[in-house]
């Protein structure tokens, strides 16, 4: 017999465990369909992950210049069995967090592979549910007035370069490694591949970053790119920009060897491993779209601002429809998605009020336009941009490289855009983004008093520096 709902949710990964705990709390009776673990890939294959093995690095680069610190330590090693069984355990721990808020929530769980059905004697619509259950058992009807797809996005490949796990990895197969690597080349230069390079550089690992656009991290603001490929070099890593991986030249035996173009030219690289890191795609592939009228463009699904596809009562969010393909994105989606359902009358997401950050030593973090966009916007632009290494807190870490830089509009005042680089800036950027929303004023910013010794002060000393007054510069 089908079970009746209000609400399905394809995917219990962050966007679509938030969105049912948000059904929950309305009223609906909600239920989700994982085929792997709830938590998705944010919490079993991405965010979580990979930064508890950034942590590690972070500890084993600062543990090997303690005597700085004027700590004195014997050798300085890596068992990096421990470093995954630790990368496990918070990843179980926070597994179990979320299996107690479903059942909290009273939200139904179906381990399985959900299809969206066309219309049926269940249905005159397309939109009933089919689980194919992990377990083996016959398969699941499920009968839902509204459906969320929240299924997510996988590491994308390039032809010739598909993962084996051996030689070539995506950041699924580089997150289960036994060993570290002793070499690596790492093509693309965005955010998950610097991450790793900062990572496995920190690790003692030999890494390559060839990336084919003319700088690494190429969303961020120019001056973030420079500092962060300044940063990257000072541990060692070798930047290869503007550079074309030819896939077809790529050997395996004693390691992988590959060529890429570069400057009309092409040059040779080799190492122990190769990892891919190009962007996600998404997972739209036999969960029944065929089913429905719900349009796909360039692979992601399209819906309106409310989340809504060309099925009315079939919504989408986070990964799967693109945009800032980012943990807390799909959250926010799923929450205003849920509030549409309801009949409630949430706001449409703003993007360029969201924070992005970097998790790479040094960290980025931004929110709002950089000056490149805010200019080619339109917008005349004034800046004011202050170094770590004249914050007390930054000497006193040890990590001084660095700048917060602030973007505001010349004619009114307001704040474009922030923009940081430098230690524990993912945790700075909030304040950042609470001064876009209220519309806040770099004057604003400043005659907040931001106390003494901390990192937060740059962000009060850039904000006086766009009008050039700069306390300490």
């Amino acid at each position: 017999m089908a079970q009746e709902y209000d609400l399905v949710i394809l995917g219990g990964g962050t966007g679509g465990y938030v969105a049912a705990i948000r059904a929950s709390q309305l009223g609906l009776k909600t239920a989700i369909v994982e085929k792997g673990k709830l938590g998705g890939t944010c919490l079993h294959k991405g965010c979580i992950p990979s930064k508890a093995l950034l942590r590690s690095a972070e500890v084993y680069a600062t543990a090997k210049k303690s005597e700085e610190f004027g700590v004195t330590t014997g050798e300085i090693s890596v068992d990096f069995t421990k470093v995954q069984e630790r990368k496990e355990k918070i990843v179980g721990q926070l597994h179990k967090g979320v299996q107690h808020l479903m059942k909290q929530g009273k939200i139904d769980v179906y381990e399985g592979l959900g299809r969206i059905l066309g219309p049926s004697i269940f249905s005159p619509m397309p939109g009933t549910i089919s689980v194919e259950m992990n377990n083996g058992e016959e398969n699941e009807m499920l009968l839902p007035k509204n459906v969320i797809v929240a299924t997510g996005s996988r590491p994308r490949t390039l032809p010739g370069l598909e993962a084996d796990g051996q030689y070539i990895m995506t950041s699924d197969e580089a997150l289960v490694m036994e060993d570290l690597p002793k070499s690596i080349i790492i093509v693309g230069g965005g955010v998950i591949g610097i991450e790793w390079a900062s990572m496995l550089a920190d690790f003692g690992t030999a890494v390559t970053v060839i990336e084919y656009a003319d700088r690494i991290v190429p969303t961020e603001d120019k001056e973030v790119s420079r500092e962060m490929q300044r940063a990257m070099k000072k541990k060692g890593v070798k930047i290869v920009t503007s550079a074309k991986v030819l896939p077809d030249t790529l050997q395996k035996g004693e390691g992988v060897t590959i060529n890429a173009e570069l400057k009309g030219e092409q040059k040779e690289f080799k190492a122990e491993k190769l990892l891919v890191s190009v962007g996600r795609q998404a997972n739209v592939e036999g969960i029944g779209l065929e089913n429905t009228e719900i349009q796909l463009e360039k692979g992601f699904i399209q819906t309106n601002e409310f989340y809504q596809t060309k099925e009315s009562h079939i919504y989408a969010i986070g990964d799967v429809i693109g945009g800032l393909q980012l943990a807390h994105v799909a959250s926010h989606e799923g929450i205003v998605a849920v509030e549409h359902i309801a009949n409630g009358n949430p706001s449409p997401i703003d993007y360029t009020l969201v924070s992005k950050c970097i998790y790479s030593s040094p960290e980025a973090a931004s929110v709002g336009l950089t000056e490149d966009e805010a200019k080619e916007k339109g917008y005349e632009v004034k800046t004011g941009k202050f170094l770590f290494k004249a914050v007390g807190k930054a000497l006193v870490y040890g990590e001084s490289d660095g700048f917060v830089k602030i973007v505001a509009d010349e004619k009114t005042n307001d704040i474009l855009g922030v923009h940081m680089i430098g230690p524990h800036v993912t945790d700075m950027i909030s304040e950042a983004g609470l001064a876009k929303v209220l519309d806040a004023t770099p004057w604003e910013v400043a005659h907040t008093i931001h106390p003494h010794p901390t990192l937060s002060e740059a962000i009060g000393e850039a904000a006086l520096a766009v009008d050039g007054k700069a306390i300490h510069s």
